[in-house]
C-alpha cells in the first residue's frame, strides 16, 4: 500500500512538471517562416529572430541560416510580436501579427544599415498565405461568442465556409438509438462528401465519434463554446498529416490561460412559456408541448507564474426536459358517430388526422388503436 501511494505521488509530480512544457501538435501549431536580406537583397546570415506572443509573454528565438531563411514552428495561435537583429543593422519590429491554428504564414525582413539600437518598425500588408496550397476558412474566438448558436454547438459554426452545408433531414434526436446509429453530433458535409468522411480536431486529437461523425451528446450539441479559442475548416488540399478525411478538417484549439485574469459566468434559458404554437398545435387545438432547456457554467483563466506556466478551466452543464407532439395518421371502418372513447371522451377526427399529447385509445367497433407520446 505505502509503495502504490509513493508511485501515485510520483506520477502526479510528474504531470505537474510537464503542464508547464510547451508542447503543440503540427496540426494545430502555427508555423511563421521567411527570409532576411538586405536592401540590396542580399542575404544576412546570423541574424536572431525573436518571436513573442503578446497575451503570454512566451517568447522564441531561432537564427538565420547560411541561405538567409528562418521558420518558427509550433506556435500557439494568438497575436505576436517579431523582432530581427543583426551585426551593424538597425532592428526591425513587427508587431500585431496575427497567426491562426495551423496557419503557415511567410514573413520577410529587409534590414537597413545602422546601429541595433535603431528600431524600425514594419508594417505588414494584408496577410496571405503564400506557402501552402490549402483551402481553408478560419473562424475566431470572437466569433465563436458573438454569434448565436442554438444549443451552443461549436461545430456548427463550419458551415459560414463556403462548401460546408449542414444534412437537416436526419432523424429526430427523440427517436434514440435510431439517430445514434449515425452518430448524434452535428451532420456536415464538406465538398460534397459524406458526413462520416469528415475528421473533427481538437488540440490536435481526433474527436469523431463511434460511427465517426462529428463529436455530440444526446441532443446533437458540442457543447464547451467558451473553451474553444478559435477553430479552422479545411475544405481541400491539405497536407497528409491531417489524415482520416476525404471530405474536411475541422481543426479547433482550446484556450488557455494568458498573464491577465479572465473569467465568465453564463446562464441561457428556454421554455415552452415563452414559445408559440405552430401550425399543427392550432390546427388540432392543442397545447404547446413542454419544453425547457439551461444551459449554464463558467469559464476561468490566468498565470500561474508570470510570463512561463497558466491554467485555464471550464465548465458546462446542460439540463432539459422535453415534451413532443406527435401526429399519427389511420384509417377507421364502420361508423364513425359511432366511434367513443373508453374514457367516454368524444375524439374530434378531421381527414383522418389526430394530434396526441397524452396517451389515449381509439376505438370503434373493428379496431381498437393505442397511441402513446
Amino acid at each position: 500500500m505505502v509503495f502504490g501511494r509513493g508511485m501515485l505521488v510520483c506520477v502526479l509530480l510528474m504531470f505537474a512538471a510537464l503542464v508547464s512544457i510547451q508542447v503543440h501538435a503540427q496540426v494545430t501549431g502555427a508555423t511563421l517562416s521567411g527570409t532576411v536580406t538586405d536592401t540590396s537583397g542580399g542575404i544576412i546570415r546570423d541574424a536572431e529572430v525573436s518571436v513573442k506572443n503578446t497575451a503570454t509573454g512566451i517568447s522564441r528565438a531561432v537564427t538565420v541560416d547560411s541561405a538567409g531563411f528562418y521558420t518558427v514552428p509550433n506556435l500557439l495561435a494568438g497575436i505576436y510580436e517579431v523582432r530581427v537583429t543583426a551585426a551593424g543593422f538597425s532592428t526591425a519590429l513587427q508587431s500585431d501579427l496575427t497567426l491562426a491554428v495551423g496557419a503557415q504564414q511567410q514573413l520577410n525582413f529587409s534590414l537597413r544599415v545602422g546601429t541595433a539600437t535603431e528600431t524600425v518598425k514594419v508594417t505588414a500588408a494584408t496577410q496571405i498565405e503564400l506557402t501552402s496550397s490549402t483551402l481553408t476558412g478560419h473562424v475566431d474566438s470572437q466569433t465563436v461568442l458573438d454569434l448565436p448558436l442554438n444549443g451552443r454547438d461549436w461545430t456548427s459554426l463550419a458551415t459560414l465556409h463556403p462548401g460546408v452545408n449542414l444534412i437537416e433531414n436526419q432523424m429526430d434526436y427523440s427517436l434514440g438509438s435510431a439517430r445514434g446509429n449515425r452518430g448524434f453530433g452535428a451532420q456536415l458535409t464538406v465538398s460534397g462528401q459524406r458526413t462520416t468522411n469528415n475528421n473533427y480536431r481538437l488540440d490536435g486529437v481526433s474527436v469523431n465519434d463511434y460511427a465517426n461523425s462529428g463529436p455530440g451528446n444526446v441532443i446533437g450539441a458540442a457543447v464547451g463554446v467558451d473553451a474553444i479559442q478559435e477553430f479552422s475548416v479545411l475544405t481541400g488540399g491539405f497536407s497528409a498529416e491531417y489524415g482520416k478525411a476525404t471530405g474536411g478538417v475541422i481543426n479547433a484549439i482550446t484556450k488557455s490561460g494568458t498573464n491577465d485574469f479572465h473569467g465568465d459566468v453564463y446562464e441561457f434559458l428556454r421554455n415552452s412559456a415563452l414559445d408559440s404554437r405552430d401550425y399543427f398545435s392550432r390546427s388540432g387545438n392543442t397545447p404547446v408541448a413542454a419544453f425547457r432547456r439551461n444551459q449554464f457554467g463558467a469559464a476561468a483563466g490566468g498565470p500561474i507564474i508570470k510570463d512561463k506556466t497558466f491554467v485555464f478551466g471550464d465548465y458546462e452543464g446542460m439540463r432539459q426536459a422535453k415534451g413532443i407532439t406527435t401526429t399519427l395518421r389511420f384509417s377507421i371502418a364502420g361508423n364513425l358517430s359511432t366511434l367513443v372513447c373508453k374514457l367516454s371522451r368524444k375524439i374530434s377526427i378531421r381527414c383522418g388526422w389526430i394530434t396526441n399529447l397524452a396517451r389515449r385509445t381509439l376505438c370503434s367497433e373493428r379496431i381498437c388503436l393505442t397511441t402513446r407520446t
